[in-house]
């Protein structure tokens, strides 16, 4: 029977100094100033929306990302985590993540997000070596990433991610090392670390980079995997790694299949309805001069999950947790009984793909290895 999750809430700011020629991600690059205030009385009309959907839940978590959210000024912050909180009730403990960039003008408002009430800060270094910076397009280097940490922690930010990426351009074994160990100096107790991978409808798609080949990328894997283990770092995700206590919340709701509104353009929404038995996705008008020219119901689409295809969408994100998810989550979260994959988990666990323990959806570390081929035979 399907049962109501934890709820959370993405709110998307979706404008750019500079469009990266690798990101496939609603993001706009802007010659001008983003109208701050505008965009910020649409999310808010955008989550009054959206509230029936709340179904009297506490927001658990909130992630403002982008873009670069942290090309808004603090007070533009402040204005929106006020209005959400008119609106939505968040729970005390709420973990709410801003995304940043590093450079001189961003760094500067972190001390005003903070007092707005950010308490997570991601902070998209990508890397701390300069030749790789240049090849991916960032407009920063790596001294303006060490200044970036230096200036969350002055702002009073102690649970803070570095994104990083690996199998950059002309990127060896050892220079991925380097680039690795060098985040691992900066002493963060979050990193999320992941495979740079060429997207459709990139600059790097129509004029793709040199990368590392698949043994390459095999042994960069698992080298820094390792690395991350003996500097007390817990992979918990495909690309996650964490120390004790600063696992991303708001993430693991999306990998166990929670529930969460998205506000702003481009975002989208997965909703549980228990009372019709369904679940539904949203989307927003994706250009940000359209999105603000319409009225909220406007910029909103939504429409019911096949019930043929949640099995499928829990399962491609509750078997990349290296822990998995109880067992009694997969009908809660989709109102579709277990036994109907029974064949299918039985055959996988007999080739040592997944657990033995029935309570638990948990792939073997061969099954995570070999995850893509997992999901095949569920689907």
């Amino acid at each position: 029977m399907l049962r109501l999750p934890p709820l959370s809430l993405y709110v998307h700011l979706p404008w750019c100094a500079r469009k990266c020629p690798y990101c496939d991600f609603n993001s706009h690059q802007s010659a001008t100033e983003p109208p701050f205030e505008a965009y910020v009385d649409a999310l808010l009309d955008d989550l009054v929306l959206d509230l029936p959907w709340a179904q009297d839940r506490e927001c658990q978590t909130m992630f403002i990302g982008g873009g670069t959210p942290s090309l808004f000024p603090g007070a533009a912050i402040r204005r929106l985590l006020a209005g959400v909180r008119e609106r939505l009730p968040l729970a005390a403990d709420a973990e709410i993540t801003l995304e940043a960039n590093p450079g001189s003008a961003e760094a500067a408002r972190f001390a005003a997000y903070r007092e707005a009430g950010v308490n997570r800060l991601s902070i998209g270094v990508q890397s701390f070596d300069d030749r790789s910076l240049a090849a991916l397009g960032r407009i920063h280097d790596c001294a303006a990433a060490h200044e970036a940490v230096v200036a969350a922690r002055t702002a009073g930010f102690t649970n803070i991610n570095l994104d990083l990426m690996h199998g950059l351009p002309g990127q060896d074994a050892d220079a991925a090392a380097q680039d690795l160990a060098a985040a691992i100096a900066q002493d963060v107790p979050h990193l999320s670390w992941y495979q740079l991978t060429i997207e459709p409808n990139t600059v790097f798609h129509s004029r793709p980079p040199v990368l590392p080949v698949e043994d390459e990328l095999a042994g960069i894997q698992q080298q820094g995997e390792e690395q991350l283990a003996q500097a007390g770092y817990m992979q918990y995700e495909v690309s996650a790694f964490a120390r004790p206590g600063h696992r991303c919340r708001h993430n693991l709701n999306y990998w166990g299949f929670g529930d969460y509104l998205g506000i702003g353009a481009g975002a989208h929404g997965k909703i549980s309805l228990p009372g019709e038995g369904r679940v539904v996705r949203s989307r927003r008008s994706r250009v940000p001069k359209d999105y603000l020219a319409a009225m909220p119901a406007a910029r909103r689409d939504a429409s019911p999950v096949d019930a043929d295809e949640l099995p499928l969408e829990f399962l491609m994100n509750a078997l990349r947790l290296c822990e998995g998810v109880p067992a009694e989550d997969f009908e809660a979260r989709t109102g579709v009984a277990l036994a109907s994959l029974e064949a299918e988990l039985s055959s996988l666990r007999s080739k040592g793909l997944l657990v033995e323990d029935t309570r638990r959806l948990c792939t073997t570390p061969t099954g995570f290895r070999f995850l893509d081929s997992v999901l095949s035979a569920l689907a």
